[in-house]
């Protein structure tokens, strides 16, 4: 890490002082600076201590194995770049997703070729480039690597609460986005409601259209009243979603009855961190799917004109527009807007 150098402490043309260092305001501030950064180091440094104990790092071979944690990173790496044939990892772009000195990658796959792990050939698109694939050996060995590491992590999480396992996976999601590579596709997963997730519904929805829209607490309310009625009667034919993004709630949306023949798509919701990956739709659509399982012949939803994403989602799904008014609410004039789909 490059060091930042500091202006001299003279002013003008005046040449810094060489006395002794001052005790003002200037330096207590620096050396409260150091002992903030002090207390970081050391809080990372607990953390790698931590972390490497817990996933048996200074056992020797990983996982009970005669494999190293980084050969059995390369092992990983090449895995994901597909069988023998068509498939491979070319050796440059494989140092570049392990990071790691190209003499220790070269003697590491000396000792896979001799192991029988791995097959070298030319590349088909450049005859300077070397091409490494697994043979059925080293896929049998990955295989091997990758279940016991599955069991060892979910038999970590076994001896936590479910409130535990969500505030760890998220606590590595937020390490991950902010010191990892920026590009790695999210995955989300959609599941019903657990305790506590209907009150996250209601705080970020008016956190959120607070924050975005101006909208006053009046919304806040009623995005209360409907989750407290989805809450209490308990219907068959009404089903709520929690779309998770990395261990975290990251979006939300309900079917509701509002007659026996009609439902009601409402409180659909996607965190900013979470836009621009399809979430908002997909949420939407097993809304739809759900809805045509329970029998209902139509869907219905109630938006305002200012939700122009929601409103793309809902034309793309099929949502037709009935009819539209003005009126006052949440402390804004808006326009509102009646959207209807038969399910048939």
């Amino acid at each position: 890490m490059s060091k930042t150098s500091l202006p001299p402490s003279g002013t003008g043309g005046e040449p810094a002082s060489t006395g002794p260092a001052s005790t003002g305001p200037a330096s207590t501030e620096a050396a409260g600076a150091g002992t903030v950064r002090d207390g970081r180091v050391r809080a990372v440094r607990e953390f790698n201590r931590v972390y490497t104990n817990m996933i048996g790092l200074l056992r020797g071979g990983y996982l009970d194995s005669p494999y190293s944690l980084t050969e059995a990173r390369v092992l990983f790496e090449l895995a994901q770049a597909g069988p023998a044939g068509p498939g491979g990892s070319e050796i440059s772009a494989l140092r570049r997703s392990v990071d790691i000195d190209a003499g220790y990658l070269s003697r590491i796959l000396a000792r896979f070729e001799a192991d029988g792990l791995v097959t070298r050939r030319r590349s088909d698109t450049d005859a300077r480039r070397r091409v490494i694939t697994l043979t059925s050996a080293g896929e049998y060995a990955f295989r091997g690597l990758d279940q016991r590491s599955a069991e060892q992590v979910s038999g970590l999480l076994d001896q936590l609460t479910e409130a535990e396992q969500q505030r760890l996976t998220a606590a590595m999601t937020t390490i991950r986005e902010i010191a990892g590579p920026r590009d790695r596709p999210a995955a989300f997963v959609l599941r019903p409601p657990r305790p506590g997730d209907l009150g996250w519904v209601v705080q970020r929805n008016g956190a959120l259209y607070a924050q975005e829209y101006g909208w006053d607490a009046s919304y806040e309310a009623l995005v209360a009243r409907i989750v407290a009625d989805y809450a209490g009667r308990a219907d068959p034919r009404e089903a709520g979603w929690i779309a998770e993004l990395d261990g975290a709630p990251a979006g939300c949306v309900f079917c509701m009855r509002k007659d026996d023949r009609t439902a009601q798509l409402r409180l659909l919701l996607v965190e900013p961190a979470a836009r621009g990956l399809g979430l908002g739709e997909r949420l939407a659509a097993e809304c739809l799917a759900f809805a045509r399982q329970a029998g209902y012949p139509q869907i219905v939803l109630w938006t305002n004109d200012v939700l122009s994403a929601a409103r793309r989602i809902y034309q793309r799904l099929g949502f037709e527009l009935v009819d539209s008014e003005p009126h006052h609410s949440f402390g804004h004039d808006l326009v509102g807007q009646n959207w209807r789909l038969s399910l048939g």
